[in-house]
């Protein structure tokens, strides 16, 4: 499911490979998206044929720029979006406020630890976006909640980064 969006947004965004460093942007837009974060980008970055260090990079600083934002701001976005007389806000705002609630249990119960592995596990739901989302919401510590990010972005990177470009199969 994940590769035929991100197929898809290699085809809305094809126009930027005709650009000097336009499959780079595309992966990095990517990889900046919720939902599809790294994860997304690196397979973006298969498919446009980029080099796994190349692509590793662009990626990271993707996936990794949303979080202090998502972490510092998003309870306040949250509230204005649930006091927003807009149906279509109100709607996001209810989205989140079922995700939030669907995974908050995971890392309420294991704090730090349960983070990092929501974020660096990748699965359909999970990464950063959520991940600090979630945490925002149950007002965990920022720095610490920045810290577990980072480490499972890094975590997730190492296990799509065998996935997307099968480095497993180069270093057997």
């Amino acid at each position: 499911m994940v590769e035929s969006i991100v197929n898809g947004l290699i085809s809305v965004m094809s126009g930027f490979q005709n650009i000097p460093f336009g499959k780079q942007l595309i992966v990095f837009i990517i990889s900046l998206m919720p939902i599809l974060e790294l994860r997304g980008g690196l397979i973006a970055a298969a498919l446009l044929g980029l080099k796994p260090l190349e692509s590793y990079i662009i990626t990271m600083i993707g996936n990794i720029i949303p979080v202090p934002f998502i972490l510092w701001f998003i309870t306040k976005i949250l509230d204005f979006m649930r006091k927003s007389k807009s149906k279509k806000l109100n709607g996001v705002a209810k989205w989140l406020d079922k995700k939030i609630e669907k995974h908050k249990g995971q890392i309420e119960k294991y704090g730090f630890l349960g983070l990092v592995l929501f974020v660096g596990i990748p699965l359909p739901g999970t990464g950063a976006w959520t991940g600090c989302l979630i945490a925002a919401v149950l007002e965990m510590d920022r720095k610490k909640s920045f810290l577990a990010a980072m480490i499972g972005i890094v975590m997730a990177s190492i296990i799509m980064m065998i996935i997307s470009f099968g480095v497993l199969k180069n270093i057997i």
